[in-house]
């Protein structure tokens, strides 16, 4: 069944064996990264290898500190580009997070209006 928010069908992200460990963490109100042991760096989105050294038998989930600095963001004010479903305004931020990748996300609990890049 699909779920609606205000008649529109919300958006699910596809989940597969190489990022059921993020969905899992997600659920659970917890940022992870994959990390490879084998060059010791961290990567999102996802994937079945490490993107640095090609390694695959190395990845591992780590919790992240869940701290980073806004790289990029777009503020979403008229419903001409933006997800209908969604309560204007709200923004994208693109994260650099401290531990190197940098993720997509939504932002909750700062006023889309308070955004600043650094």
């Amino acid at each position: 069944m699909v779920e609606l928010i205000k008649g529109i069908p919300i958006m699910r992200p596809y989940i597969d064996l190489d990022n059921q460990g993020y969905w899992d963490a997600v659920k659970n109100h917890k940022l992870v990264l994959q990390h490879c042991r084998k060059c010791d760096k961290y990567h999102h989105p996802p994937r079945p290898m490490c993107p640095v050294c090609r390694s695959q038998d190395t990845l591992e989930w780590k919790e992240s500190g869940g701290k980073g600095i806004i790289y990029s963001f777009v503020l979403f004010t008229t419903d001409k580009m933006a997800y209908p479903a969604y309560k204007l305004p709200y923004a994208v931020v693109l994260v650099e997070m401290e531990e190197g990748p940098r993720i997509v996300a939504n932002v909750h609990e700062i006023e889309p209006n308070e955004l600043r890049i650094g």
